[in-house]
């Protein structure tokens, strides 16, 4: 097995970036019936290396620039085999596996200015994440409107409960509403200004109407560097709002906390969040862990005891250090009764890289982006739309397809679709300031500034083969 991971990894490069699973190969397993006779390990192994290593996401290949989905540091790899081996539960206990979480939980608290009276737990991702931290909130604001949310839910109650989003923000807020019983219809979508970062100003103003027609304004969620086009939310001016209304501040930093937490130049943004109720972020995206490995800090430990907690609070314990319980179990804080032992590769790399090794990797990811984006403005054919962190949005901008918005969005869907089948470059499509555009993310070390030029040539290269060409 260690072979094959080996094999894997090193020829991810002379591979295609991506090829859609053969459909034949799919029709296969969608009729193969459930074995009943075991089959050798090495057959076994076998047709895993001929019918699922070949076809892979595509995230691990230097030219792969579409999600944010980061190849994982090999140390991570073998991490994972190591926690497999152990297989704890990590709902609580006093074993190895619940030290290292906390561990891990602290250091990044101490990381994003988290005091001793926080919290936090390892999530399957930035969306548990958010659903974790939403979930506290709206604890609190209920109990500040006398409603018992954990024995009633919002049921037979007149007033509305809100949650605000600027226009950037994840969908994940959306689906956490839904799952609350806030529903969707009473997520509040505030402006972005022109460079895609939510409006303060606007976000005061809605509260402030919401407060007059008796509604129940929950939470804001704010980010620190959205997923399509790496903006940071200005933080402090948002924390001000929320602390003058008394509204929740979570900051979804699921792909940019990294960058902000590690980087001199957000420095600012990482003072910040020391005023936010909670955290979001993603170990699995930009700190090259396997997924899955998500992070939720929680600044009132206690609240989100009160939250989630089915231990009632007269047979609460604290830390046993010395017996079988160990610390205040990590079930009490969040969803899962049965945690896997996600620490471990997050606990590995960071011993093994240390946060300067992980400042000049985010930094090199960073640079590779930069690349891209000084191509795209140097190529006449092509037009900058969005540039954040390691994001770069762009579009083909032929001359003549100019101010024909509905002819430039076709063409660059199908150069798009051209693009992630030929196997030489994968990007992704997204849309910005109404415009559909091809959105390029870096979270790989392994991709450099050649890969970048060779992206952006297999880009052009398409275009022409599709009657674009260079500008007349």
């Amino acid at each position: 097995m260690v072979d094959i991971v080996a094999d894997y990894l090193s020829g991810l490069p002379q591979r295609a970036v991506f090829q859609p699973y053969p459909a034949e190969q799919a029709r296969a397993l969608a009729t193969e019936p459930i074995p009943t006779g075991g089959a050798p390990v090495d057959a076994v192994l076998k047709d895993f290396v001929e019918r699922v290593a070949p076809y892979p996401f595509g995230n691990g290949h230097p030219r792969f620039y579409a999600w944010v989905n980061s190849p994982p540091h090999p140390l991570g790899v073998f991490a994972e085999a190591l926690a497999a081996a152990m297989n704890p539960s990590v709902a609580g206990g006093n074993h190895a596996a619940v030290h290292i979480e906390h561990q891990v939980v602290r250091w990044f608290a101490d990381l994003a200015g988290f005091g001793d009276e926080s919290m936090g737990l390892l999530t399957s991702g930035g969306s548990m994440a958010t659903l974790t931290a939403l979930t506290v909130a709206r604890h609190r604001a209920a109990r500040r409107a006398d409603i018992d949310v954990r024995a009633d839910g919002l049921q037979g109650h007149a007033r509305r409960f809100l949650l605000y989003l600027g226009t950037e923000g994840h969908g994940s807020a959306r689906k956490a509403a839904e799952l609350l019983g806030i529903g969707s219809a009473n997520v509040r979508t505030i402006a972005s200004n022109d460079g895609h970062r939510l409006r303060p100003d606007a976000l005061r103003d809605q509260i402030v109407r919401d407060r007059a027609n008796g509604h129940i304004p929950v939470a804001v969620m704010a980010s620190a560097g959205t997923v399509n086009t790496g903006a940071i939310d200005p933080l402090d001016a948002i924390a001000d709002v929320c602390a003058e209304h008394g509204v929740w501040l979570h900051v979804d930093g699921s792909y940019g906390a990294p960058a902000v937490l590690l980087l001199d130049e957000h420095r600012a943004t990482k003072t910040a969040l020391a005023r936010v109720d909670s955290l979001a972020m993603d170990p699995h995206k930009w700190l090259y862990a396997p997924v899955d490995a998500g992070l939720v800090l929680v600044r009132d430990r206690h609240l989100a005891r009160d939250a989630f907690s089915l231990v009632p609070p007269y047979l609460r314990t604290d830390d046993d250090p010395d017996g079988v319980s160990g610390p205040v179990w990590f079930s009490e804080y969040g969803f899962d009764q049965t945690r896997p032992f996600r620490a471990l590769k997050v606990w590995l790399l960071l011993k093994h890289l240390g946060t300067t090794g992980y400042r000049d990797l985010i930094a090199h990811d960073i640079a590779t982006a930069n690349r891209l984006a000084s191509g795209v403005r140097a190529a006449p054919d092509l037009q900058l739309l969005a540039n954040g962190l390691s994001v770069v949005c762009f579009r083909c901008r032929p001359v003549d397809c100019a101010g024909d918005d509905q002819a430039l969005d076709e063409l660059n869907r199908e150069v798009l679709n051209a693009v992630q089948l030929g196997g030489r470059a994968f990007l992704a499509g997204t849309t910005v300031n109404g415009a559909f555009a091809l959105r390029a993310c870096v979270v790989n070390p392994g991709s450099s500034a050649a890969d970048a030029d060779a992206v952006l040539a297999e880009v052009r290269a398409t275009l022409s083969r599709l009657g674009g060409g260079q500008p007349r």
